[in-house]
């Protein structure tokens, strides 16, 4: 079974879980909290491009994972051909990661900033508050 297994309570543990979703739960967590790093080495000082580089491809690593991890994760709400409409963040997460690094070879360091300040506040951390939603696994663990 690929979502998480529910005990005989209804309620979910973090041991019930699926390989796969302890691997997207861990590289999410992750990314959430290496994004503001890779954000404050860039921002807070010009001298700190190689602090920047390090957390960012840390952070894009973990949004990698995470991406490519949540296609291996099926839960109960509505699917079609086993994703649901959360799946939709897949395609936009790698796109998006690619379409930032196209920025940065190109010179465009606005365009590859605004495009990683999206990933970050919409698939990483939209992601997560939809996440503790009352019915799925962390909302119900999380508020029980």
């Amino acid at each position: 079974m690929l979502a998480p297994k529910r005990h005989s309570s209804g309620m979910q543990t973090l041991s019930s879980l699926s390989p796969q979703v302890i691997i997207h739960l861990a590289a999410a967590l992750a990314a959430a909290v290496l994004g503001p790093f890779a954000l404050w080495a860039r921002l807070s000082s010009k001298q700190r491009p190689k602090l920047h580089r390090a957390f960012g491809y840390a952070w894009v690593t973990m949004m990698l994972i995470s991406a490519i991890s949540a296609a291996f994760i099926h839960s109960h709400f509505p699917q079609w051909w086993r994703f649901s409409w959360i799946h939709l963040l897949i395609p936009v997460t790698l796109f998006g990661l690619l379409g930032a690094f196209w920025f940065l070879a190109k010179g465009n360091i606005r365009g590859h900033r605004k495009t990683m300040l999206g990933l970050y506040f919409g698939a990483c951390l939209g992601a997560g508050v939809f996440t503790l939603l009352p019915g799925r696994f962390l909302g119900q663990f999380i508020w029980g």
